[in-house]
């Protein structure tokens, strides 16, 4: 791996034309609890570096992580961050969910110091055609499915790449361990979060192929305002550049409003091709084969059907591809069946409208369970569609009150809406109000951090209950 170590980076207006790691101190800001701060401090450990790994939560919140680190020789400053720490590292390699604005990051920048992430290290060095797939919601199963797609196609006639590799926010392979596997004749496919473009844009690099699935407010905790997070979103296309032999590709989905307008704008730049995708162009040979339900869902698969065409896949192995691909866990994931009820598992959904989708996937009647950590998104669309298209809302949480409030304004009373203090009280309270035909979907609309370590967690908790009153 070292002989890849040449980071050739931006810092500032300075140029650092072979900057080695080996032998150098590094400072890894935000171990975690994803895996990018360990896949960030064994890389640095392999490279020769000093690996320093300082973080805000404790070692019984990084249990998990650390035991990933447990054969490295690593210092660790857990439970609060340190200035002297910033000003003596070489290298800051900071995790994305580290503000950008962090007064630590200040003292490492005005100290003339090496700021880089896992996602910029992993941009420099990849040998390899780059697929980058982001959006407010669907991007994890567009690019899974992306990737199964692009896989059909190896061997066929005209293809020439021999592997497709998946990571990124996904969180199911560790970028930088993935690197000394990787060469110029694979694809690599990455799911990339806002902060991960918005680490990009220090480098101004984007992929060789970017697809946006749709934007709708998400992480104005962090960003602020909602034209913000569009910004950080859009550096997937900003930095688009042309490659060596063919044009780079933006995919825009053709039925957002701000996306249709950014396709508008990037097809005038001559060294890019630019496409477009609707859920409604979704081919009868695809949608008899899949097997996820929804329209967000064809509009995900419309996404990576774009990519897969484009990079040369056949429509009759990419039919193959789609009829095989099944749900990723906690996304619209089916539990079980329980006397006639169907128990969905949408962990994953963080927002209002990833809520609004699951909602409008299922005609049967439905019982949500939503609320969670409050991201200060408006809930007054989610209260609207609840009222229209749920028989009752069980309601957890931070943000219960908020989103009962929005149901309130919506001006029906026909829903039922419970609250409960705990997940488990929710499957029970579901369990009570369920009958034959109908859905029970836990889909907060939230994020998990007030009552779970993370959305995977909330996911199994709600699995494993309903696996209970199943008896699985």
């Amino acid at each position: 791996m070292l002989s890849r170590l040449h980071l050739l980076m931006k810092h500032g207006n300075k140029h650092i034309n072979s900057y080695f790691i080996s032998g150098k101190n590094v400072l890894v800001m935000g171990l975690g609890q994803f895996g990018g701060g360990a896949d960030s401090a064994i890389f640095a450990c392999e490279s020769g570096a000093k690996v320093t790994v300082t973080d805000l939560a404790d070692e019984k919140m990084l249990e998990e992580s650390l035991a990933r680190l447990g054969d490295c020789d690593i210092e660790y400053h857990l439970g609060g961050h340190c200035a002297e720490d910033f000003k003596n590292a070489d290298v800051v390699i900071v995790n994305p969910a580290v503000p950008p604005d962090s007064k630590f990051l200040q003292i490492a920048h005005k100290a003339n110091k090496l700021i880089t992430s896992q996602i910029e290290i992993f941009f420099e060095l990849c040998p390899c055609l780059i697929v980058g797939i982001t959006g407010a919601n669907g991007k994890s199963t567009t690019a899974a499915l992306t990737a199964q797609l692009l896989r059909e196609g190896i061997g066929q006639e005209g293809i020439e790449y021999k592997r497709v590799w998946l990571s990124g926010n996904i969180g199911n392979r560790p970028l930088l361990g993935m690197l000394e596997g990787t060469d110029a004749e694979d694809i690599v496919v990455l799911e990339l979060s806002s902060f991960q473009l918005e680490q990009l844009c220090r480098i101004e690099k984007a992929p060789d192929v970017s697809v946006i699935t749709n934007l709708t407010p998400n992480h104005l905790d962090r960003h602020g305002t909602f034209e913000a997070y569009c910004r950080a979103k859009e550096n997937i296309f900003k930095f688009q550049k042309p490659r060596a032999d063919k044009p780079s590709v933006s995919i825009f989905n053709a039925d957002d409003p701000i996306t249709a307008d950014w396709f508008e704008h990037y097809n005038k730049t001559p060294f890019r091709r630019c496409l477009t995708f609707k859920a409604s162009d979704v081919p009868d040979a695809f949608r008899r084969v899949f097997k996820l339900p929804g329209a967000a869902n064809l509009s995900n698969l419309a996404a990576a059907a774009a990519v897969a065409r484009e990079l040369g896949v056949t429509d009759d192995r990419i039919a193959k591809a789609v009829g095989m691909f099944e749900a990723l866990p906690h996304r619209l994931e089916l539990v079980t069946e329980i006397d006639g009820t169907r128990w969905y598992n949408d962990s994953i959904a963080t927002t209002p409208a990833s809520a609004i989708a699951a909602l409008e996937a299922f005609e049967a009647p439905k019982i949500i369970i939503a609320g969670g950590y409050d991201k200060h998104l408006p809930f007054d669309e989610l209260g609207r569609k609840i009222a229209q298209k749920a028989k009752a809302a069980i309601l957890i949480g931070k943000t219960a009150a908020k989103i009962a409030e929005a149901i309130s304004a919506a001006g029906q009373t026909r829903v039922q809406v419970e609250f409960a203090d705990s997940i488990a009280e929710a499957v029970d309270c579901a369990n009570r109000l369920a009958e034959n035909g109908d859905v029970v979907l836990l889909s907060p609309a939230c994020a998990s951090y007030d009552m779970f370590k993370n959305f995977q967690q909330r996911g199994q908790v709600f699995r494993g209950l309903v696996r209970q009153l199943a008896k699985i």
